[in-house]
């Protein structure tokens, strides 16, 4: 069977489209006392302090080919960063383009383009004071203005990230001009930000599409589909702990990543 090239559109001018990929996720952890908070709080600091969040959004922008224009980046107290990155626009060849409705590259390879770009990332931690649950939530958004979609950088991003919980917004908005004259609300087909995301990542989650066709709006939410203890805890072992209290830990874990995933408190 022979399949159908997809249809390129002559346009008048720049690409006018703006879209952008808001990419949350949340990494969720049980630390009963001082000294396994403290074990949490260096592990996000080395995971996710400005440093680390700059070189993979460097790599980011190596991988789509675009050129920075300026990095501003700032680690918080106690925690949390951020990093904002400009990106200027950048000649491109047209057969190097591609929208196809599949998983774009893995760090380990390179493969898109991009016009122009502005990348931002945030996270903000957060703890319960006496039920030992604590989260991290990071915030990246991809906005492009050109002919390359940011969803060409999201099977990048979720594998540069371990996450229990990952929400996916992507939006075109504007409208472009084709030689003739008609505008065109979008230039790429699209059916489920699932599409674009590896086989490998798709295996580890639970996954649920909210989208809105007629306004060039799609929503993803994955919940990972298993709870290893051993990666939620810090500064003892699974083995450490009664089976009464690995049940009681794994339950907390469990319920605040649905209430999370379904954006509601959960009774009882």
């Amino acid at each position: 069977m022979i399949k159908k090239a997809e249809r390129k559109i002559k346009l008048h001018g720049f690409n006018n489209l703006t879209k952008t990929l808001s990419f949350n996720i949340y990494d969720i952890n049980y630390a009963a006392n001082r000294e396994q908070q403290q074990a949490y709080i260096e592990y996000i600091d080395e995971e996710y302090n400005a440093e680390r969040l700059k070189n993979i959004l460097t790599d980011v922008s190596d991988l789509i080919g675009a050129n920075i224009l300026n990095i501003a980046h700032q680690d918080y107290d106690p925690q949390g960063a951020s990093v904002t990155m400009l990106i200027s626009e950048e000649p491109i060849a047209a057969e190097s383009i591609s929208n196809k409705e599949s998983p774009g590259p893995t760090p380990e390879a390179v493969a898109a383009h991009l016009d122009k770009s502005h990348i931002t990332v945030h996270t903000y931690p957060e703890s319960h004071p006496d039920a030992g649950i604590s989260t991290f939530r990071a915030d990246i958004d991809v906005s492009t203005c050109g002919r390359v979609s940011p969803l060409q950088a999201l099977n990048y991003l979720i594998h540069s990230f371990d996450s229990d919980i990952v929400i996916i917004d992507y939006r075109v908005r504007g409208f472009t001009r084709d030689v003739r004259g008609k505008k065109h609300y979008i230039d790429h087909k699209i059916n489920s930000i699932q599409n674009f995301i590896g086989k490998d990542i798709q295996k580890l989650y639970q996954m649920i599409d909210v989208n809105v066709y007629q306004e060039n709006i799609f929503h993803t939410k994955m919940l990972l589909k298993e709870i290893e203890l051993d990666n939620y805890i810090f500064g003892i072992d699974e083995t450490d702990l009664s089976s009464i209290s690995r049940k009681k830990i794994h339950k907390a874990l469990e319920r605040e990543m649905l209430e999370i995933f379904y954006g509601r408190n959960l009774s009882g």
